[in-house]
């Protein structure tokens, strides 16, 4: 599904790993996921579920803008992550691995500061209740579902 604001992307059955998070399972292997990219912004979401289909929660990724050419996507992971349960708190996730990151200098300062606004910007709007963005919460796997079909991955 695309729109100007954002892309939505249908994965019907996660071929990955679990994750985890505190060891609950967030996401298992052959859950349904939606992804929402937002173009020029340092976040992108995700919509985790189980396996049978039952909503975990909202997976914000920290990294760089996606760039388009064509049918490839790419973009940088940043390592800073934001889980957001279904019920529960918010909680940042590996920020472990961000901070030897920048240690290592893997990342540059200017990328570093940016990642560092960026969690600024989305505080502010978690606390607002604006994140993640309504776009998120309306596109449910009912709505997919109903609206895309499952071997389409678009």
């Amino acid at each position: 599904m695309e729109e100007p604001d954002v892309s939505v992307l249908f994965l019907p059955s996660h071929a990955g790993e679990g994750y985890s998070v505190n060891g609950t399972a967030v996401l298992e292997r052959g859950a349904p996921m939606v992804w929402f990219v937002f173009p020029d912004q340092w976040a992108s979401v995700a919509r985790f579920h189980l396996a049978d289909g039952t909503f975990t929660g909202f997976y914000t990724n920290l990294c760089t803008p996606v760039e388009r050419d064509g049918k490839r996507w790419s973009s940088t992971d940043l390592f800073l992550d934001l889980w957001i349960p279904a019920k529960g708190k918010p909680r940042w996730l590996d920020e472990d691995e961000l901070a030897e990151a920048i240690a290592g200098k893997v990342l540059d300062k200017w990328t570093a500061e940016r990642i560092k606004r960026e969690r600024e910007r989305l505080e502010v709007l978690l606390e607002a209740g604006a994140w993640p963005p309504v776009v998120c919460h309306q596109t449910d796997l009912a709505f997919i579902r109903t609206t895309m079909h499952e071997s389409d991955d678009t």
